[in-house]
C-alpha cells in the first residue's frame, strides 16, 4: 500500500459517538431495541438514512415507515447498527467516487445492495452468519473511498476511470495504481477505527478466501461472491451473475439460495 495512503487512513478522525455508541449496545447482549432507538434518534442524519432505507423498494417492506421506532424494530439491530454505521462513515470520509465512474448516490447504493444481498442469500442458510455478513458487505467497499481520494490527489482519474471501465477484476486496476486493493484498505481503515477482528478478517481476505482462518473462510468466500456479483461498474450484469455463481459453486456455497436471492432483488428493483 502506498505510503501515502497509509498515512491518510492514520488521520482518518475517530468514528462519531452515535457510531461508537450503536456499536456499544449491539454488542451488548443485555441491551433491547427500545436502548437502540434511543441511541439512534439523537443523531437526525442516520435517523433520515434509517427512514430512507426503510422507505426504499430494495428492502421491500410492505408499508410506509414513518418514524425510527418502526425502522429499527422492523431492521432489527443488526441491520439498524449496519445502515447508521455505513452511511455515518461515507460522510465522515467525504466521498467522491468520481475515478470509479459512479456517483457518491449510486456507490452507496450499490453498498446496500450488496447488503441486501448477504442478508437474502444467508438468511436461507445460517441466520447468525447473515448478521454478521450484512454489516461487512455493507461497508466491505469502503476503502474504495481513500483509493478514489489517492487517485485524485495523483491526477490519475482519466486512466484509472477508462481501466475501470472495462475490468472484469477490479481489484487488479487497485493493486495497479495504489499497490492495494479495496479489501485491503478497508480492512486498514476499520483495525484503525478499532473494529473487532474477526470483521476485519473477514474483509481482508475476501481477494483469497481460502487464506482467511479455517473459521472464516465461508464468510470471506461469501464476501467475495457478493462483490462479483454486484461489481460497482457491473452490478448484477448477467456476466457477473453467471461468475459470481460459478464462484460460489467452487467454493462450496449454496448456490441455490444464492440465485433465489438474485432473483428477488431484480425483481424488487424493476
Amino acid at each position: 500500500m502506498k505510503s501515502s495512503m497509509i498515512d491518510s487512513i492514520k488521520s482518518l478522525p475517530p468514528l462519531p459517538k452515535t457510531v461508537i455508541d450503536m456499536q456499544r449496545v449491539c454488542n451488548d447482549p443485555n441491551s433491547s431495541i427500545h436502548d437502540l432507538v434511543k441511541t439512534v434518534e439523537h443523531d437526525p442524519m442516520i435517523v433520515a438514512n434509517l427512514l430512507k432505507a426503510a422507505n426504499s423498494p430494495l428492502y421491500s417492506l410492505r408499508r410506509e415507515i414513518t418514524n425510527v421506532a418502526q425502522a429499527v424494530s422492523l431492521f432489527g439491530m443488526s441491520m439498524t447498527r449496519s445502515i447508521g454505521v455505513g452511511n455515518s462513515v461515507r460522510k465522515l470520509l467525504n466521498v467522491d467516487m468520481e475515478p470509479y465512474g459512479i456517483s457518491s448516490e449510486r456507490f452507496a447504493e450499490i453498498s446496500s445492495m450488496q447488503a441486501v444481498l448477504a442478508q437474502k442469500w444467508y438468511m436461507q442458510v445460517d441466520r447468525a452468519k447473515a448478521d454478521k455478513l450484512f454489516l461487512a458487505a455493507f461497508l466491505q467497499e469502503t476503502g474504495k473511498i481513500v483509493i478514489a481520494s489517492d487517485i485524485i490527489q495523483e491526477d490519475l482519474t482519466t486512466n484509472f476511470k477508462s481501466d475501470i471501465e472495462v475490468a472484469i477484476d477490479i481489484s487488479i486496476v487497485e493493486r495497479n495504481y495504489v499497490e492495494a486493493t479495496t479489501a485491503e484498505v478497508t480492512a486498514a481503515i476499520f483495525t484503525h477505527w478499532n473494529f473487532d477482528r474477526e470483521f476485519v478478517q473477514m474483509i481482508e481476505h475476501t481477494d483469497a478466501p481460502d487464506k482467511a482462518p479455517d473459521e472464516l473462510k465461508e464468510l470471506s468466500a461469501v464476501l467475495s461472491v457478493i462483490k462479483t456479483v454486484m461489481p460497482i461498474n457491473d452490478p448484477l450484469s448477467e456476466r457477473a451473475v453467471i461468475q459470481g455463481v460459478k464462484k460460489a459453486e467452487a467454493a462450496g456455497l449454496n448456490t441455490t439460495a444464492l440465485q433465489n436471492a438474485i432473483n428477488t432483488i431484480i425483481e424488487h428493483l424493476s
